[in-house]
């Protein structure tokens, strides 16, 4: 009898694959009968099949199934450039020796240097890359607060530049008397750039450059997240953007707790510790500013000697001695 069922069973599909739900289901029958001897009775196959024909079933439409792959690759055309690559940045003004190294070499130079010095890094960089940026100042605070602006044919020139050569760029924005929101606004038009990125640097928020520190607030931060998001959707551009936030005093951000960078989707708030010192002063100052967990990616900065003699890093810390800061920056940036 058990042979000639097991051949019924066999040519008979719906049968069979009433046989592999049973052993699926890990040799429970009906109730609490088990697998054997129950499955040798038609009858009870047959009550297990009624059953399983009465179980809802879903198969994916076409449409269903258009949409999810639409989904995937929306994930995949939006997916953080930090998920495998730590960044590495040049800084400064493209038409100033004395802001940083980013005025004190030709482009091809600049690059040239960045990845000989994105070497050293990627020896501690473990099974992630290491990327190369420009980090240039776009809007730099005058007397009383006033802002001037880099030449638009400039930056372009260095972010196509950047763009041909597989690079990123971020635009850096002094807010001097004016609203963060009004620098944020005036960047925008440069995400049209798949590799551009934007910078705040609440320092000059002031009408006194050089006199007095300014400062921005969680929520004045929040707000920013949500317009460069707003933005980036609305004009259908692709990729996660970073937003750099620099902090190297306290009173740089108030009430820094109050960040959100959780109900973000398309922006990634970087906090930099941006201050000037040697390696034990540098690392109580990314101690502080890691402190902040709800701003969990981090940033640091180093200083190159400048030709008016003003403060760098001395010694400057080693790649070695960044990476090994904990939690580890996802961008660090020589000035």
């Amino acid at each position: 009898m058990a042979f000639s069922f097991f051949l019924t069973c066999f040519s008979k599909p719906r049968c069979f694959f009433a046989l592999f739900v049973l052993i699926a289901l890990g040799g429970n029958a009906v109730g609490a009968e088990r697998l054997f001897p129950a499955a040798y009775f038609i009858e009870h196959l047959r009550a297990l099949e009624a059953r399983h024909a009465a179980r809802p079933h879903w198969a994916a439409t076409e449409a269903e199934i258009i949409a999810l792959e639409a989904s995937r690759q929306e994930a995949l055309r939006n997916e953080s450039i930090l998920l495998n690559s730590y960044i590495l940045a040049y800084y400064g003004h493209p038409l100033s020796r004395d802001m940083g190294i980013i005025g004190r070499y030709p482009k091809e130079e600049l690059r040239r240097r960045l990845l000989s010095r994105a070497a050293e890094y990627q020896e501690f960089a473990g099974n992630r890359d290491v990327r190369i940026a420009f980090y240039l100042i776009f809007g730099t605070v005058w007397p009383r607060g006033e802002i001037g602006y880099l030449r638009e044919a400039v930056l372009r020139e260095w972010i196509e530049f950047a763009l041909e050569h597989d690079m990123l760029v971020f635009i850096d924005h002094q807010i001097g008397r004016y609203t963060p929101e009004h620098a944020m606004r005036r960047m925008l038009p440069w995400l049209r750039y798949p590799n551009v990125h934007l910078a705040i640097d609440p320092e000059w928020r002031t009408d006194r450059p050089m006199e007095v520190i300014g400062q921005v607030s969680a929520a004045e931060i929040n707000h920013l997240q949500q317009i460069m998001e707003d933005y980036l959707i609305a004009n259908n551009l692709p990729g996660e953007r970073m937003l750099v936030i620099h902090q190297f005093h306290w009173r740089m951000i108030s009430q820094p707790r109050q960040v959100d960078t959780r109900r973000f989707t398309r922006v990634r708030l970087v906090h930099c510790a941006s201050g000037i010192g040697n390696p034990t002063q540098k690392k109580a100052l990314y101690e502080f500013t890691t402190r902040y967990t709800n701003m969990p990616v981090n940033g640091f900065k180093l200083w190159y000697p400048c030709p008016i003699g003003t403060p760098y890093d001395r010694p400057r810390m080693t790649p070695q001695e960044v990476m090994g800061l904990h939690p580890r920056p996802f961008v660090i940036m020589y000035q």
